[in-house]
Order: structure tokens, then C-alpha cells, then sequence
């Protein structure tokens, strides 16, 4: 018998859902880069960066123009089948491998900075958060730049109040920044700064630390 999965996330994405996953409104992204931009603002250019997980190559693509040395990584084969073909399409010369952020198969510091963007969410449990926060600030050599979904903002609270009114309960866990940076400081990082999409509307934070220790 096959151990049970402890988030979907790990499994969710098929060659179906990851083609799906791929339909984003250009103007979320734009937004979404936005925040990012605000972010990677305090890492230097000279860093090499990891993006994992990659998904479909946005973040890479977006960094690697913005002049970037980039590196991908994936859990899922079919995520990391796309991501390669996006690089190709835009002529970039970045490499995609298979990971997992539970238990990374690289070296200590193997990357100036780790991005993590659209992943924490997923996370149901402490015990998962601070397994994951350990194994990237483990592999990040000065910096980890994570997204989280904040707890205090509209789109949290929408998504509490229609699980309390007996609809679906939503897949997509928040956690507050003190979580967060709990998370990082027991793994030897400092929170430099924190950035919103829209403070106490959207729900998306991006977070960048840096090694203390």
C-alpha cells in the first residue's frame, strides 16, 4: 500500500492540470511580477538564483530577461516538460531539473538566492512549513525570496466565512508573516523585507530573507 500524500499539491499537478495551470489572465501575472520586481529589488544581479518550484517557467522566464543567471526545478515531470519548452520558445538557456523542496538533492548554499513563488500555500501543517523553510534556506547561500497567502486580507476571509456557511473549504493555507518568519529564524535567516500585491485585499505576500547565521 502506497503512503498517503500529505498535500495535494504534490500530486495535483498532471499533464492536464499543468496545461491548465498555464491559462493565467495577463493582467494577474503582470500584477504578480510586479511584486516580484519590488522584491528581487534588494537581490543583486550577480546572484545565481533557483526557481523552484518553476511550474511552467513564468518566473524563470521573467528573471532570466530581467538579466538573471537562472536555474528551475520541479516535482512534477509534466510541469517540468513545460517549463523546458517555454525556455526554448524564448530562446533561454536555463536548466530544468526534477526536485522536491521536502528533501532537495542539492549541496549546501548551491544558490545565491532561492525563489519560491505560489508554493508555501499548499503546506497544511507546521511540521511541513518548517521542513520546507529549512530545506531552502539549507541550499540558499544569502537569500530566499517566498510567497505566502496572508491571513488578513479580503480574499482570506471570503474563503473562512464560506467554509464556515458549509461550502468547499479551500486547499490553499494561510499563514501570517510571525509564522513565517518564525519558520526562517529557527533555520538561521532574518526577514528583510516583506511586500503585498494589495495589502488586506489580495491575499498573495512576498517575503525576501536573509542568511543570519
Amino acid at each position: 500500500m502506497s503512503e498517503p500524500v500529505a498535500y495535494r499539491g504534490r500530486v495535483k499537478y498532471t499533464k492536464e492540470t499543468s496545461k491548465k495551470y498555464q491559462q493565467r489572465k495577463p493582467s494577474k501575472h503582470r500584477a504578480e511580477m510586479r511584486v516580484l520586481d519590488r522584491a528581487f529589488k534588494l537581490i543583486p544581479k550577480t546572484h545565481k538564483v533557483l526557481d523552484v518550484p518553476c511550474g511552467g517557467g513564468r518566473v524563470t522566464i521573467h528573471l532570466s530577461k530581467k538579466g538573471y543567471e537562472v536555474s528551475a526545478a520541479d516535482l512534477s515531470e509534466d510541469m517540468i516538460e513545460i517549463a523546458r519548452q517555454a525556455l526554448a520558445d524564448n530562446k533561454l538557456d536555463c536548466s530544468v531539473e526534477r526536485q522536491d523542496v521536502e528533501k532537495f538533492t542539492l549541496g549546501d548554499r548551491s544558490f545565491d538566492t532561492i525563489v519560491s513563488f505560489r508554493l508555501f500555500h499548499h503546506f497544511p501543517n507546521p511540521e511541513i512549513r518548517q521542513r520546507v523553510a529549512k530545506e531552502l534556506c539549507r541550499v540558499a547561500a544569502h537569500n530566499v525570496v517566498l510567497s505566502y497567502f496572508s491571513p488578513n486580507s479580503w480574499t482570506s476571509v471570503k474563503r473562512k466565512l464560506r467554509a464556515a456557511r458549509g461550502g468547499r473549504k479551500s486547499d490553499k493555507h494561510a499563514t501570517s508573516l510571525v509564522e513565517v518568519e518564525d519558520y526562517f529564524k529557527k533555520a538561521g535567516f532574518r526577514l528583510v523585507k516583506n511586500f503585498a500585491r494589495a495589502p488586506l485585499i489580495h491575499t498573495l505576500h512576498v517575503a525576501v530573507f536573509e542568511r543570519s547565521r
